[in-house]
């Protein structure tokens, strides 16, 4: 059995041959006959990679981290916010962790099968 490659070559071997012979106003017919081949062949190989891909599983303990992260970094950049610039500082100190919790949490959602 040949290969694919070979195989498309010997369809371009063969769309050549046949414009030959049949003449220039076959030619937008023969291209076309050959490209669908080629479109299909893509198309599957395509299909196949995507087939044998597979979503790395998330660990189960990572929200959870995410969260004892936030609040272990939250309290000295609390601190350190309220004591420079008061009542702002705390309220950016905190908008920036709900941020990254909130961008973490989206990033995670799974698109929804139809």
């Amino acid at each position: 059995m040949a290969t694919e490659p070979e195989s498309l070559g010997r369809d371009l071997e063969a769309t050549i041959a046949a414009r030959a012979e049949l003449g220039r106003e076959y030619e937008p017919a023969l291209v076309e006959s050959f490209v669908e081949r080629l479109d299909a062949t893509i198309e599957r190989r395509i299909s196949e990679q995507v087939a044998r891909r597979s979503p790395e599983p998330e660990d189960p303990r990572m929200p959870f981290t995410i969260a004892i992260v936030s609040l272990g970094t939250g309290i000295p950049i609390s601190a350190i916010a309220a004591g420079t610039e008061g009542l702002p500082g705390l309220l950016v100190a905190w908008g920036g962790i709900v941020g990254v919790n909130a961008v973490y949490a989206l990033s995670r959602r799974r698109p929804r099968q139809r």
